[in-house]
Parts: structure tokens; C-alpha cells; sequence
């Protein structure tokens, strides 16, 4: 039983020991790298999303008012009658 224990916590800290030995810095450079890119990506997403924003807008205003003038010239031919 000693044995058993003793071999898995051999296996565990060999385990541990080549996970923990990864090269930092290799990991890195490509985070630097991306860096830029997500700024860009996310500049041209806010910018689409402004412009959809003020289309949507336009639109909606548009449609108000149109929907305001039907109304007031249902209402004229109601009072018509």
C-alpha cells in the first residue's frame, strides 16, 4: 500500500514538474501580436454599430412621421363625414 501511494505521488510531481516548465515567453509574443489587431477589429465594430445605430434611427423617425401623417388624414376624412 506504502508503495502504491509513493509511486502516485511520484507521477503526480513528474506531471507537475514538465507542465510547470512551458516557456512563458512563448506564449506571449502572439498576446503582443494580437493586441493591435482586436484594437482594429473592435474600432470597426464600434464604428458598424454607430452607423447601423443612426440608419436605425433615420428609419424609425421616417416611420413616424408617416405614421403620423396617415393618422391625421384618417382623422381629417372621419371628421369629414
Amino acid at each position: 500500500m506504502k508503495k502504491i501511494v509513493l509511486s502516485l505521488a511520484l507521477v503526480a510531481m513528474m506531471s507537475v514538474s514538465f507542465v510547470s516548465c512551458k516557456d512563458a515567453a512563448a506564449t506571449e509574443a502572439p498576446v503582443e501580436e494580437a493586441a493591435p489587431v482586436m484594437e482594429e477589429a473592435v474600432e470597426a465594430a464600434a464604428a458598424a454599430v454607430d452607423t447601423a445605430a443612426a440608419a436605425a434611427t433615420e428609419a424609425v423617425e421616417g416611420a413616424a412621421v408617416e405614421a403620423a401623417d396617415a393618422a391625421a388624414a384618417a382623422v381629417k376624412e372621419e371628421v369629414k363625414k
